[in-house]
């Protein structure tokens, strides 16, 4: 097949991850040494920023600071949370996204993105075929949150789960200090998959992690929940470590943590399940009990990065250009998993954009003990090799030295 020349444009959507900068690095550097791609863009805020005509000159980047993504957390060109409306409903931005990518001769979309993102990558593919506009659409899957259809994990999740794994074993030594201990809930991201909260049993695997586990997968029975805390409280003489998901919900579909706020994919936003599960606690069992919220520390912490999640999320970025340029579009890069002498091995798949978008992956029920307060071996088994090897960001002056671009708009 010929090679399609023009330039190419990278966007990042969504929640940041200690690694989505990682994925950046591989799309940049492999679309800047490609003969038949003109010009590299970076979209400032995603999609908003064609959408506004605000987007940077890579070429004019130092090659040591793209280098620096790699170890470089949260999203270096900025994110966005900004919903397509259907073409056939409005295609107002569409028409402008044509006008943009005519104007710079734009012949590569790469965006960088979860559920929501590939959704965005989806329509904007679907448009551009129906107009008759040849232009190569590629995914370029990030998620902590491990939820995208069709892969066997997300770049970003492997760093997460090592950070959540470690930050129990962190909390299990505390915890354990008191003659008289309490109870701990830790609150762990997660709508409706609950991946991140199933890594806290890794720590247990190293016999200091949760004692309980919750799952959005399994609807919360508070009753049973509290039966579980005063069966464990009483075993080990007052101390318990508790994971939850901030979307664990009740058999009617309430979720724990809803506090009534919509954002603008209609999502209700969560928070305060672990604050709300301490306090039952307490007032129920007249024990003392904390809740500990990890919050965006989940997706930021570079620190903890594990060295697999970052080369992998570089080479879903650098296979998205060079499938690409072979002529691919209307695709999301995914994983495989194989072993290879008994070793782990990451391969690359395409996944139809289609097939992807706003499709989400849960927790295999099998995995999750019948009691739905645990998680089984057969979890740890899969994540394990995810959060091998440490990622080193350089320092300077004792602190990390991260990516520091031009951002140089272009003409």
């Amino acid at each position: 097949m010929e090679k399609l020349r023009g330039a190419a444009i990278f966007g990042q959507s969504g929640g940041p991850t200690s690694v989505i900068n990682s994925s950046a690095a591989g799309v940049i550097i492999t679309a800047l040494g490609q003969d038949c791609i003109t010009k590299v863009y970076g979209a400032e805020h995603g999609i908003k920023g064609v959408l506004n005509e605000r987007f940077f000159d890579m070429s004019l980047e130092d090659p040591k600071e793209l280098e620096l993504l790699k170890v470089t957390p949260s999203s270096a060109l900025g994110s966005v949370r900004y919903k397509l409306a259907d073409s056939d409903v409005d295609d107002t931005d569409y028409k402008r996204l044509l006008e943009v990518f005519k104007k710079y001769d734009i012949r590569y979309f790469f965006y960088n993105g979860g559920n929501d993102s590939m959704d965005t990558c989806n329509k904007v593919s679907k448009y551009m075929k129906k107009v008759g506009y040849d232009c190569r659409v590629i995914g370029v899957p990030k998620t902590i949150d491990n939820d995208l259809f069709g892969t066997d994990h997300c770049p970003g999740f492997g760093s997460a789960a090592k950070f959540i794994a470690t930050s129990l074993m962190e909390m299990y030594q505390d915890a354990h200090v008191y003659d008289n201990g309490r109870i701990t809930i830790v609150e762990i991201m997660g709508r409706n998959a609950g991946w991140l909260t199933a890594s806290s049993v890794l720590a247990s695997a190293k016999g200091m992690g949760p004692d309980l586990i919750y799952l959005p997968e399994v609807p919360f029975d508070e009753a049973k929940f509290l039966e579980d805390l005063e069966r464990v409280h009483k075993a080990n003489k007052g101390s318990v470590l508790v994971a939850v998901s901030e979307g664990i919900r009740y058999a009617d579909g309430t979720y724990v943590a809803e506090n009534g706020i919509i954002d603008s994919f209609g999502h209700k936003q969560l928070g305060g399940a672990a604050a709300n599960l301490a306090r039952i606690a307490q007032e129920k069992l007249g024990t003392k009990a904390r809740g500990v919220e990890l919050n965006i520390l989940q997706r930021c912490a570079a620190h903890c990065g594990s060295k697999a999640d970052v080369d992998e999320a570089y080479m879903a970025g650098e296979a998205a250009v060079l499938k690409a340029v072979e002529g691919y579009t209307d695709y999301c890069i995914g994983f495989e998993r194989s072993h290879e002498n008994g070793e782990y091995k990451c391969n690359i798949k395409l996944i139809s954009l289609t097939d992807i978008a706003n499709a989400e992956k849960k927790v295999p029920r099998e995995w999750i003990n019948d009691e739905g307060n645990f998680v089984k071996d057969e979890f740890v088994d899969y994540a394990m090799p995810l959060i091998a090897g440490d990622s080193r960001t350089p320092t300077e002056d004792g602190l990390p030295r991260f990516a520091r671009l031009k951002k140089v708009l272009a003409d």
